[in-house]
């Protein structure tokens, strides 16, 4: 790869995994180049699954969050577009907003929905990925099993009630498999060191996940990660980027995640507010950071 390009790589990586105040620059600075090498990985795809979904439960709040399904749809759309066969996986309580999402970009992608205490159905989803040649796994934004056996929120609330273990999923074949998160409870963070990702609450339980996977992308928000695949690809795989580039922009940010708060209740991580707002950030942030990565990866000249 060209020096320019590996350079556009090294700064779309800068724009999308910087810590935004959650203290997570540790996991940045562990994770480093994993961007670009998580997009290399799956330029070489023949079928990708995708798995998201974040369940929030708290005081008189009960709904999906606006991280996840946002960057997976349009990622997942982006591709499907091109032609590569997609789907996406979720659990009953995120399958609305996932759906929504879905919807809202245009493209038909398959949604496997598995019940939060369905293990057949895991293994139907894992039989029907086996089948359809799937290559490649990306989780974005999704929470994952902690040393206790449990899935538990950044609050260290066990949230088993409304999430599957999709985990089992993800681990389910050798596919090559890429974890996208923001924190240290989302799949794929059992790449780190325990030492170095390992929370604790209050209440002395530590959230870290404990399923790793091959390439880890820590980003500020996750929709960013999916958005920076996005932009990594579209520099990679010079015959995607049309495709990549229709999809990548902030117009079809605000009104995927407009939809899913809309259509399916879905609410802020962050804030637990039903607006179409992410991890705290309102629509100006995400779309500024998109038309960056638009101006660096359309800006690099195909070798």
């Amino acid at each position: 790869m060209s020096p320019r390009k590996n350079s556009a790589l090294a700064a779309i990586e800068a724009q999308v995994c910087r810590d935004v105040g959650r203290g997570t620059q540790a996991l940045i600075d562990a994770s480093r180049g994993e961007l670009a090498a998580a997009a290399q990985a799956l330029a070489g795809a023949t079928s990708i699954g995708f798995i998201t979904g974040f369940f929030v439960p708290r005081d008189n709040v009960a709904a999906p969050e606006t991280d996840g399904p946002v960057g997976t749809a349009l990622l997942a759309a982006a591709l499907g577009a091109h032609g590569i066969p997609v789907r996406i996986a979720v659990d009953s309580p995120c399958a609305d907003a996932v759906r929504a999402a879905v919807h809202e970009t245009g493209i038909d992608v398959i949604v496997d929905e598995v019940g939060v205490v369905d293990r057949p159905g895991i293994e139907r989803v894992a039989a029907a990925w086996r089948a359809a040649g799937v290559s490649h796994v990306v989780a974005i934004e999704r929470c994952g099993l902690s040393p206790d056996g449990r899935p538990r929120n950044m609050r260290g609330v066990d949230v088993s009630p409304w999430t599957a273990p999709l985990d089992d999923l993800y681990t389910a074949a050798p596919w090559v498999r890429i974890g996208v998160g923001d924190g240290g409870n989302e799949i794929g963070m059992g790449k780190l060191p325990a030492g170095l990702i390992a929370e604790t609450v209050p209440n002395g339980e530590r959230i870290a996940c404990i399923t790793g996977c091959d390439h880890l992308v820590v980003a500020g928000v996750s929709n960013w990660g999916a958005y920076g695949l996005m932009a990594a690809l579209a520099v990679v795989r010079d015959a995607w980027s049309p495709s990549l580039a229709k999809f990548l922009t902030a117009e079809r940010d605000l009104a995927v995640t407009r939809a899913i708060v809309e259509k399916s209740g879905a609410v802020d991580g962050v804030t637990a507010r039903n607006e179409p707002t992410v991890d705290g950030f309102p629509a100006e942030i995400h779309g500024a950071l998109i038309n960056e990565l638009r101006r660096i990866a359309w800006g690099v000249a195909a070798d």
